[in-house]
């Protein structure tokens, strides 16, 4: 591949990771709605018990709702996905899955840890868990779009 090409792409991917980190800094710290409470209504609210809120969510299923419960779990998941696809496309250095998921993981325990400081929505070990999945599957989606892409076209990017 051209050098003229692989810039084009990896600025297009910082781009697309600059949208996406705004978009995640916004929904996880501003949004209104997703169970934000008033300003004098804050407290800390943390779980340390792994599976304790998917549990919780799947048990009362039918009183949170089922949207609610895929939100919770499969949100957390899906929202970590473009950081484990979106990384490697930059940078060639984090084309390795344990790498991203460790990345996934920081990131995640810094949001995590931001939510319990600033007291908005909670520390939960169940979605640094599933964050950190969504990393993975992530960087999981990047290979195997590379792999079809070096059969198809030969060199990587």
């Amino acid at each position: 591949m051209r050098e003229k090409t692989k810039k084009q792409i990896r600025r297009v991917g910082i781009f697309l990771f600059m949208v996406y980190m705004g978009l995640l800094v916004y929904f996880l710290f501003f949004a209104e709605s997703y169970g934000r409470v008033g300003e004098l209504e804050r407290e800390y609210r943390y779980n340390l018990i792994l599976f304790r809120e998917i549990r919780r969510f799947w048990v009362y299923r039918d009183q949170v709702g089922i949207p609610a419960m895929a939100l919770n779990i499969f949100g957390n998941v899906i929202g970590f996905i473009p950081f484990g696809y979106i990384i490697p496309v930059i940078n060639h250095r984090f084309r390795n899955w344990l790498l991203i998921t460790v990345s996934g993981f920081s990131l995640s325990l810094c949001v995590e840890t931001a939510q319990l400081v600033f007291r908005v929505g909670s520390f939960d070990v169940d979605d640094l868990m599933l964050n950190t999945l969504g990393a993975l599957l992530g960087y999981v989606f990047f290979w195997v779009c590379n792999e079809i892409r070096r059969r198809l076209y030969g060199k990587t990017i």
